[in-house]
């Protein structure tokens, strides 16, 4: 199948030279062009292509804000950084871009960065694209995480604040959030250790919670508390698993 590429780039010449060379390349069909952030959250909607190479300085909507702009999709693109600036480059890259071309490309180096979004698979796609939204984010820290959630077709890029707890069923881990419930695409422990810095507490082997949404705690017996969060949802924690959350909440 051929790759669906976009190309993002405020200058007409920088445009044209990727379109020429991305030509030459087997198995690449070009979907669009668009020269500004706003237009090119408008084709990726439209198109879903399979890959974008996006410039980051632009006037108005420069790369950074449309790669936190995006939110949902059936298919969310692979993002190659085009940029004039090796910092910017290294930096994104080093979040999640899946690689960065420095200008003026060269036709080796495009080949390479194609050959690398061909070889990435869709949840790995996704899952770089939830750390490069974190780069993107500028109060970044730990409430800036970025977690991918399923519903159905779609994924959807959810901060970790938005998120009220996790809770593993046999081998499904379920995001709750105040409306709905998503599908992970990670593993409990895997999502526990990315959130080890936040406010994200384990209170049970199948469940952990945010424990900026928990309402009220309430002693069971001597080992067991019932937890309940903001959207009234119960968990129950042992008492040694409970006393994070009660140190956290200064309870």
């Amino acid at each position: 199948m051929s790759l669906k590429t976009l190309i993002v780039d405020d200058e007409p010449i920088a445009r044209k030279v990727l379109r020429e060379e991305l030509e030459l390349i087997a198995d690449v069909e070009i979907v669009g062009e668009a020269d500004n952030g706003s237009t090119a959250l408008e084709k990726i909607a439209r198109h879903q292509p399979d890959l974008v190479l996006l410039d980051l300085q632009m006037p108005v909507m420069g790369g950074l804000d449309v790669i936190r702009s995006l939110k949902r999709g059936t298919r969310l693109p692979v993002i190659v950084i085009v940029t004039a600036y090796d910092k910017f480059a290294l930096q994104a890259f080093e979040a999640g871009a899946i690689d960065y071309l420095l200008k003026p490309v060269g036709h080796e180096r495009l080949v390479e960065a194609v050959d690398r979004a061909k070889r990435l698979t869709g949840g790995d796609a996704i899952e770089r694209l939830a750390r490069l939204q974190e780069f993107a984010d500028p109060v970044a820290g730990p409430r800036t995480k970025r977690i991918v959630g399923r519903a159905g077709e779609e994924f959807f890029l959810l901060s970790a604040d938005e998120i009220y707890a996790f809770q593993a069923e046999g081998d499904v881990v379920w995001i709750v959030t105040a409306k709905r419930k998503y599908e992970a695409t990670q593993t409990l422990k895997v999502l526990e250790e990315r959130l080890k810095s936040s406010s994200f507490r384990r209170i049970h082997r199948n469940a952990m919670v945010n424990v900026d949404h928990v309402r009220k705690m309430s002693a069971l017996s001597s080992q067991r508390w019932l937890i309940t969060l903001s959207n009234d949802q119960e968990f129950i924690a042992s008492k040694r698993q409970a006393r994070s959350v009660r140190q956290l909440l200064q309870w």
